[in-house]
């Protein structure tokens, strides 16, 4: 390939290649001209160029394939518009003459082909010069268009398209004759011919006014007609045509020159008029309606209306979102007409009008939802608001009118509906996207959001109450705030208006969406609304027999709002279950013997209502076993089982049952087999066993019954096919920007797409993609796929008899139906089949015996020969399962032979691609392919299957096929890797562009072989340098295919190569091709691209930036319109995307790319980075309405502090960024943070002011982060004042860490003052808001820790400057000192419980640092008068915070022990249980117990050590000021600690309190500690370890302590294992310090008896007085028993590890050298004189026998560390 890199083409080195080896030489050399043309002198290539010209003529001539034909065109205009011109003309004539020849066999074909792809690549580089031989060529052009096959129409109308844009307005006199020949293109029968001509016509709009004037309606009628039938290439690129020219029309001022008659402006009427014809009209035009159009049978294709659809959204989007914004009422109420007419063709039948509805809630989520900023979809979602108030007077008065013109009334009804369901749905979606940023939409009164969503929930339309019920859903999850008050609300209506049919279902319809959307809002609702909904429930059950005319409406209301109580999971559910079991035991009948009774005794209406009933029970269960699984005890399973005998028993009757009562029982039918399906398919199969049989053949009659008409594969099927076998099949299965509209395609026009009112039940259940409606298909489809899931389950565990004979019993009936019906059963077979064998996989179940075997593989092999691809795939997939379900060798090889076999004799192409991909998947769940034998017979036969090249088809499964064989041969494909790429290479150059999907299949296969030579491709050998060289041409070719799937192909081969060999992948042209297509049409190609980046910039993200960037700058046109490079960099390209993307799995790649740039890069572009995140968040800040400042409580002179920094802002003239959404805002918020971080392990001058500024002077691109404090302190100010609940917390967590790092920076120009100090105002501003009254308690707990940090920080050093924010703290204790018994409405209790603890845990950090800060300054307590000297900071700085604390403390200290008495009885293990309070504790309800621990958790370590330090500070002497009988029934009171529950009134002594609150303590501490989580924070144990300091600080714990010498041993073992499994140093030290403490206590316990046995035996003789201490009776130490052995354990373990010299195990074991010994760190001389000084202390608490014992050992230790240092 060397040989390859000259100027001039190697003529005798090409010619002695091989055919394959020649097309890739040439290639090559091709790929290399083209760089070199562009780097070398004029003056080189001039000397060359006609030599050079000769070479690419004759290469001309030599029938090149597509992708080189594509580059000698390019190399050809590169070389004539560098070198001279003179002969172009000759040039061009010699393509004209072979594009004239009258040979036409297929073997000229590419020479014709490469003529005219060169004219169009000439004129499209030398654009005028050639304008005089334009008409020639253009005639001569059009002229073999006539006689052209498909691939020359494609190639012409490309041609064309360039010809046009090299040649611009100078090529007006053949616009007309193009416009003709693209027209007819437009229409043509291959799909890749239809696209081409649209972007020709594309080009051609820029310079043919008649386009966009005269021709509109022509061009727009074209277009529909192009839709029909049509791919989804063509619905993008025509759609793209159309939008474009109507956009123009608008938009374009008509040059004088160019228009002789007067044209006349196009308004947006009539463009959107001409648009909604082709939505209602279809391609039929005005006037042509055909018979049928009249008739009224016809209805409007749905590929025509997709087609429509996108061309909308092209059309706005083409306009922008600033146009958006000033015509968005116009549009809005266009759009919302398509589907309210009540005669039009869009809404006729519910299929169609549900399809329709589908197309206008995506061309208002695209244009409303994804181009307009926050604030004008606010505006937007006014308007809508508007219409649905305008559309609710209409049907209010078609509904009061009673009279003769009812009927006129019910069109208007039935016209409404559709109108209002888009409406109200896209105005859900709207407020879901803006989460709490839409708050003061819907504080707006004027614009009475709420009221208007609320009053359609009584429309007479089902769908419509769903849509309202289903918005409701989406404003609760938006604001949580709202959840409580909205369902309180619907509650209210529901049972003040259970008269009403259409209040009982849509009132129950929102309840139900409501109690959903809780799970979605952590901050939950109050527990009591679960017994008021079950109430409601259990009453509208019960009152449903009452009246005939709601029995229906109550039952499902009653069950719906069980159904949905469910989903607020074990905690709420637990309470009511007896009840709800009790209803479900009721809702069936007792015994068969009813059941038959029952059968003869109802009517119609009865049964309808019963299976309503059963139907509603079924689910309400299934959403039970869902979501509380944890409540399935064997107990509650056995209360469960009763009524399903029955259940099942009324499944195989209602065949019967239907035939007695006929069609109105069909649907509650249908529903009630669904729901049975879905419960069982939940519940074990243990549960039914004595039904199995019976429901099998119900499920057996489903799948086979004679009724069904519609194939539905497409929702059947795919997930039963492999994700990788689905490429194979339409684009459609693949994941696209525009699947929300395009599934409706895949269908067929027999079924409708998925909606709410199929059932209504879905409302409640987890949305299933992000913020859209749940979309259930019909219940007629519906029950299929439950019948086909639940057959796998029943299948597999019935007897192998039944099991064999209902296989057979399948095969037969697929062989008695004939024609379309026969497809249909096949496929429910099949379906079932495979769901039977990938359960029997999953459990590693076996099939059976062998005779089981034969109807099985029957059955696949009949649907490997089907027509429907989609049932081919599923066919291969389940004979991959079969071979792993029967797991033998020889059954294996023998399917493998039945392979070979048909693929030998079948001719057709069907059978041929369905046993190609079983070959290729056979081995899939098998480990691989072991036969070498095996794999040489599969690869011959792929290999002549995939160069059939009269079947494009044959070749696309049968590479596929061996991509897969390439996959599960993995080393042993090594043998055929070169002949495999020769293969791959040659089908690259040579097959067709128009054929895509060979490609896609091309691109699977060469990335195989890329992960199958993996490391290797680093290798130096030759072989290995061939074999790289040739991967990356194939990357190269599929990089140029015009088809976005195989460029996305291309990426992923390079980001292997790159994983594998980076040096040897050119990043730069990496780079630029991901660049470009980063904002592509195409959401496979973005997510391909955003892949690879993120792989990249994983080890080289410095220079991927780089490339970007220069990219950028090197390119006149920018890279990608919309993410500007240029400016931004790619970094901020990424964050532009990250904006506008809607895909999860994208915006996740995305945020990780930038996380890893960020981790990489911040520190070294400080400056760029930061300003990115203060582009995106200031972009948003003149949206956030000045945030009100409350300066009443301040001086005159801080006035003006607050309020400056709310106006400084919008100094930037215009931003790069246009209305970022909120989630871009909170991760730049997110990314300000890990920037500090990254900076914290960088250079210690990003901290140090001087430093900073030092080194900045020495060297003007060093750059600081202590620099940008301002900016910093600022963004974090912008976040937490948003309207976004998010963006607040993200701010206020910014804050805190800029707190957290900045606090001890020292402001160089001031001494003795903190660099913070400036910021004072700009800290208390940004807090105020959080502690409004408004304001959610996670944002108010946030604020506290914010609060305490930015106090306990020390940076203020005025007391009066300090107030500002210590006031915001007593507001909010005077807020919780209510307790849990505060009227807090709105979320559940846990949520208070997490805003007081964090109150309480705020207070408890300033109050530890006040104490601290006095310790240092070694004052006492309270000193309310300073002395003089003792200046004003001095004061401060040591006891005016203890004073600010002082005024609180008692009440403080009251809530602390309250706290920490609930966070005792919380963590009682489960056994006790039955001990707890009834009504829960302080701060808790019983009820929410479980979710209020982990708030206890997170907070109880620092209220311990406040508490702790505060019974100190009194000395447990004092009494308590306001200890007292009064004080002990407040609610915040720790009550059970003080009175027990029966003792009534009792007060106990002060030294019983005292004892209970020291057990507290202790307890809490020794039960954290003795099992420490490995999640505990270093932060907790420290803070527990300091409470036990402080308590044993003072005499009275002390004494008990010593006093009890189980207790100290106890404790001593607790501190022993903390120093065992922690090594943190300053955990050690301080478990030392408390041992420490504890053989102080017992010193002073055994000298207190010694002084008590001297006071009372005075008169004796002191010889006589008996001896105390550790030792006495034993004469040692007792381990276990003693306080000393336990001491010395402890002492020995902290020495040994310090020094493991002293342990002579280690060191006087014969193997091991005595070594060198370390000298200590600072911390282990600390831990070892700790150590000394407790063992020094150890005697005195020994009686002299233990002393004796005693001293040996410790002379022995420190002898041994003496020595070692000696």
């Amino acid at each position: 390939m060397e040989l390859a890199h000259s100027l001039l083409l190697n003529e005798e080195a090409c010619s002695q290649l091989g055919e394959v080896q020649k097309a890739e030489f040439i290639f090559e050399w091709l790929r290399y001209l083209e760089k070199l043309l562009l780097a070398s002198s004029r003056s080189d290539i001039r000397e060359k160029q006609k030599t050079l010209v000769e070479q690419l003529l004759s290469l001309l001539n030599s029938s090149p394939g597509p992708p080189t034909r594509k580059l000698l065109a390019k190399n050809l205009a590169i070389l004539y518009s560098i070198g001279d011109t003179f002969s172009v003309y000759e040039t061009i004539n010699k393509c004209n003459d072979l594009i004239r020849s009258k040979d036409d066999s297929p073997s000229y074909l590419p020479t014709k082909l490469a003529a005219v792809v060169c004219l169009g690549s000439l004129y499209k580089k030398l654009g005028r010069i050639l304008v005089n031989t334009f008409t020639d060529t253009v005639g001569n052009i059009l002229k073999a268009m006539k006689s052209a096959e498909s691939q020359g129409r494609y190639e012409i109308m490309l041609s064309l398209q360039r010809i046009l844009n090299g040649l611009g307005a100078a090529a007006a006199s053949g616009h007309r004759d193009v416009y003709k020949a693209a027209r007819s293109c437009l229409t043509d029968r291959s799909m890749a011919v239809r696209c081409a001509a649209a972007k020709c016509l594309l080009e051609l709009q820029n310079e043919a006014v008649f386009m966009w004037s005269t021709d509109l309606d022509s061009v727009a009628t074209l277009c529909f007609k192009s839709f029909e039938g049509s791919s989804y290439d063509v619905r993008i690129s025509v759609s793209k045509l159309l939008g474009t020219v109507l956009a123009k029309a608008i938009t374009s001022e008509h040059p004088g020159a160019a228009s002789r008659q007067s044209i006349r402006r196009v308004s947006l009427e009539e463009v959107l008029e001409l648009l909604g014809t082709g939505f209602l009209r279809g391609s039929s035009g005005f006037l042509r309606a055909s018979g049928d159009m009249l008739k009224g049978t016809s209805s409007v294709s749905r590929d025509v209306r997709v087609g429509v659809t996108q061309a909308y959204v092209v059309f706005v989007s083409t306009l922008g979102g600033a146009w958006l914004e000033r015509n968005s009422a116009a549009f809005l109420s266009h759009i919302l007409s398509l589907v309210s007419q009540s005669y039009s063709k869009a809404t006729q039948t519910q299929i169609d009008a549900v399809c329709s509805r589908r197309c206008v809630s995506f061309i208002l989520r695209t244009t409303i939802g994804g181009l307009l900023g926050e604030k004008a979809q606010i505006a937007a979602a006014k308007d809508i608001c508007q219409a649905v108030w305008k559309q609710k007077k209409v049907v209010d008065a078609a509904m009061s009118d009673g009279n003769m013109e009812t009927r006129l009334g019910s069109t208007d009804v039935a016209a409404s509906q559709n109108m209002l369901v888009c409406a109200v749905q896209e105005l859900g979606n709207l407020i879901h996207s803006l989460s709490t940023t839409a708050a003061p939409l819907l504080q707006d009164s004027s614009a009475g959001i709420l009221d208007s969503v609320i009053s359609v929930i009584l429309h007479p339309s089902i769908s419509v109450r769903l849509a309202a019920a289903w918005c409701l859903h989406c404003i609760a999850v938006a604001l949580p705030s709202y959840l409580t008050p909205l369902l309180d609300r619907c509650l209210e209506r529901l049972t003040i208006l259970k008269t009403s049919p259409e209040a009982v279902t849509g009132f129950s319809f929102a309840v139900a969406a409501l109690l959903g959307a809780v799970k979605h809002c952590p901050l939950g609702i109050p527990h009591g609304r679960g017994k008021i909904i079950m109430a409601l429930a259990e009453d509208l059950l019960c009152s449903a027999s009452q009246n005939s005319r709601l029995s229906a409406q109550r039952t499902q209301a009653g069950w719906l709002l069980i159904a949905s109580l469910m989903t607020l999971g074990p905690a709420v559910v637990s309470h009511h279950l007896a009840r709800v079991l009790l209803l479900w035991k009721c809702v069936f009948p007792v015994s068969p013997k009813d059941l038959e009774t029952e059968k003869s005794r109802g009517d119609s209406f009865t049964w309808q209502v019963t299976l309503e009933g059963r139907a509603g029970a079924l689910c309400a269960i299934k959403s039970f076993v869902s979501h509380c699984g944890d409540l399935l005890t064997e107990e509650v399973i056995q209360r469960l089982l009763p009524p399903l005998p029955c259940a099942v028993d009324l499944l195989t009757q209602l065949t019967s049952i239907l035939k007695t009562y006929g069609s109105p029982l069909k649907t509650p039918s249908v529903v009630y087999r669904q729901r049975l399906y879905e419960l069982l398919i939940l519940l074990p199969p243990e549960t039914y066993e004595g039904n199995l049989g019976a429901i099998l053949k119900e499920l057996a009659a489903d799948l086979t019954a004679p009724d069904i008409q519609v194939a539905a594969s497409a929702f059947l099927l795919p997930p039963l096919c492999h994700q990788d076998d689905l490429l194979l099949l339409s684009p459609l299965l693949q994941e696209t920007d525009h699947r929300f509209i395009e599934e409706q395609l895949l269908l067929g026009n027999g079924v409708a797409c998925g909606s709410l009112e199929y059932d209504p039940y879905s409302i409640y259940e987890n949305d299933v993609e992000g913020d859209s409606v749940p979309k259930p298909l019909p219940p007629t489809l519906s029950v299929i796929s439950s019948a086909v899931r639940l057959f796998g389950v029943v299948c597999a565990h019935v007897g192998e008899a039944q099991r064999l004979l209902i296989l057979e019993q399948l095969l037969d009936s697929i062989k008695h139906t004939k024609g379309a019906r026969q497809q249909v059963v096949q496929l429910h077979v099949i379906s079932s089949f495979s769901s039977f064998l990938k359960y029997v996989a999953g459990c590693r179940g076996s099939l059976g015996p062998e005779e089981i075997r034969r109807p099985g593989l029957m059955l696949v092999m009949g649907a490997l020969e089907s027509p429907s691809p989609l049932l081919r795939c599923a066919a291969a997939e389940a004979w991959a399962r079969l071979a792993q379900v029967v797991d033998d060798g020889a059954f294996t090889a023998g399917l493998a032979q039945v392979s070979f076999d048909k693929l030998k004799s079948a001719r057709d192409v069907v059978t041929r691609t369905g046993y190609s991909l079983a070959l290729g998947s056979l081995y899939r769940y098998l480990g691989g392919i072991s036969s070498s034998q095996h794999l040489n017979s599969c690869v011959a036969i792929l290999y002549t299957l995939s160069q059939d090249s009269t079947s494009p088809d044959m070749q696309t499964w049968a590479l596929h096929s061996l991509s897969l064989i390439i996959d599960s041969a993995g080393p042993l494909y090594h043998v055929h890797v070169e002949p495999t790429l020769s293969l791959i290479i040659m089908l690259l150059l040579n097959v067709p562009p128009t054929h895509a999907e060979v490609h896609q299949s091309l691109g699977r296969c060469l990335n195989a072989l890329i992960t199958t030579l993996g490391p290797e491709l680093q290798g130096n050998s030759t072989s290995v340098s061939i074999l790289r060289t040739s991967c990356l041409l194939g990357c190269a070719v599929m990089q140029d295919n015009p088809d976005c799937l195989v460029q996305a192909q291309a990426i992923s081969c390079l980001q292997q190569l790159h994983m594998f060999a980076p040096r040897h992948v050119n990043l730069s042209s990496l780079v630029s091709c991901l660049c470009v297509n980063l904002c592509s049409p195409y959401l496979l190609l973005r997510r391909a691209v955003l892949a690879c980046l993120r792989q990249l910039v994983q080890r080289e993200a410095a220079e991927v930036s780089e490339h970007a960037v220069l990219l950028a700058k090197e390119y006149r046109v920018e890279l990608t319109p919309d993410a500007n490079i240029r400016e931004v960099g790619l970094e901020g390209a990424l964050l532009t995307l990250l904006d506008k993307e809607t895909d999860q799995r994208l915006c996740r790649d995305i945020k990780e790319t930038l996380n890893h740039m960020l981790t990489s890069m911040a520190v070294g572009k400080l400056s760029f980075w930061l300003k990115l995140c203060k582009d995106v968040l200031a972009a948003s800040a003149d949206f956030a309405a000045i945030t009100c400042v409350d300066t009443m409580q301040e001086e005159e002179g801080d006035k003006g502090d607050d309020a400056s920094v709310l106006t400084t802002r919008n100094d930037e003239k215009s931003h790069p960024f246009t209305n970022p959404r909120w989630t871009t805002r909170v991760f730049a918020a997110e990314c300000i943070c890990r920037i500090i971080n990254q900076c914290e392990n960088a250079d210690s001058a990003h901290f140090d002011i001087a430093l900073a500024q030092e080194m900045k002077k020495r060297d003007s691109r060093n750059d600081f982060l202590v620099l940008h404090l301002a900016d910093l302190i600022r963004m974090a100010f912008m976040a937490a004042t948003d309207h976004s609940d998010q963006l607040r917390l993200s701010g206020l967590e910014t804050l805190l860490v800029v707190i957290r790092r900045f606090a001890t920076v020292p402001e160089p120009e001031f001494p003795g003052h903190v660099i913070l100090e400036q910021y004072q105002a700009n800290v208390g501003a940004a807090l105020r808001p959080a502690f409004a009254s408004e304001t959610p308690p996670d944002v108010t707990a946030k604020a506290c820790q914010v609060c305490s940090a930015w106090i306990a920080s020390g940076v203020v050093s005025d007391l009066n400057d300090l107030r500002r924010v210590h006031q915001l703290l007593v507001s909010s204790l005077t807020k919780i000192q209510a307790g849990k018994e505060a009227p807090s409405h709105l979320y559940n209790e846990s949520a208070s419980t997490m805003e007081i603890l964090a109150v309480l845990k705020a207070w408890a950090e300033v109050y530890i640092i006040a104490i601290e800060r006095q310790k240092k300054y070694k004052q006492p307590l309270k000193t309310t008068t300073y002395s003089e000297e003792s200046g004003r900071n001095e004061s401060f700085s040591s006891d005016g915070l203890l004073e600010l604390v002082h005024t609180d403390l008692g009440t403080l200290s009251r809530l602390w022990l309250a706290a920490l008495q609930d966070f005792a009885l919380l963590t009682l293990p489960s056994e006790f249980a039955s001990q707890l309070p009834v009504e829960g504790g302080a701060f808790y309800t019983a009820e929410t117990g479980e979710n209020a621990k982990l708030h206890y958790y997170s907070s109880w370590a620092l209220i311990l050590q406040a508490a702790a330090l505060w019974l100190t500070s009194t000395g447990f002497v004092a009494a308590d000021p306001d200890e007292g009988t009064a004080n002990l029934s407040r609610p915040v009171t720790p009550t059970s600690m003080c009175q027990g529950s029966s003792s009534g009134a009792a007060v106990k002594s002060p030294e019983d309190v005292y004892t209970e609150r020291f057990h507290l303590i202790l307890g809490i501490s020794v039960e954290f500690l003795c099992s420490l989580r490995s999640d505990a924070t270093m932060e907790s144990i420290t803070a527990c370890l300091h409470a036990l300091q402080a308590l044993l600080d003072v005499p009275w714990p002390r004494s008990k302590i010593g006093s009890d010498q189980d207790l100290g041993i106890e404790l001593l073992n607790v501190l022993h294992r903390v120093i065992l499994t922690r090594e943190s140093p300053s955990i050690q030290l301080a478990s030392l310090e408390v041992v420490r403490q504890i053989i102080c206590a017992a010193q002073e316990h055994v000298k207190e008896k010694r002084r008590s046995a001297e006071v009372d035996d005075g008169a004796a003789e002191k010889e006589t007085l008996p001896e105390f201490g550790e030792g006495k009776d034993t004469g040692g130490l007792v381990p276990g028993k003693s306080l000393v052995f336990a001491t010395l354990e402890l002492c020995v373990c902290i020495l040994v590890r310090q020094l493991p010299e002293l342990n002579p195990k280690l060191t006087g074991s014969p193997g091991v050298k005595a070594a060198k010994p370390q000298m200590l760190s600072e911390d282990g001389s600390r831990l070892v004189s700790a150590a000394l000084v407790i063992l020094s202390e150890l005697p005195a608490v020994c009686s002299p026998e233990g002393m004796l014992c005693m001293i040996d050992n410790i002379l022995n230790q420190s002898v041994a560390i003496v020595n070692s240092w000696a």
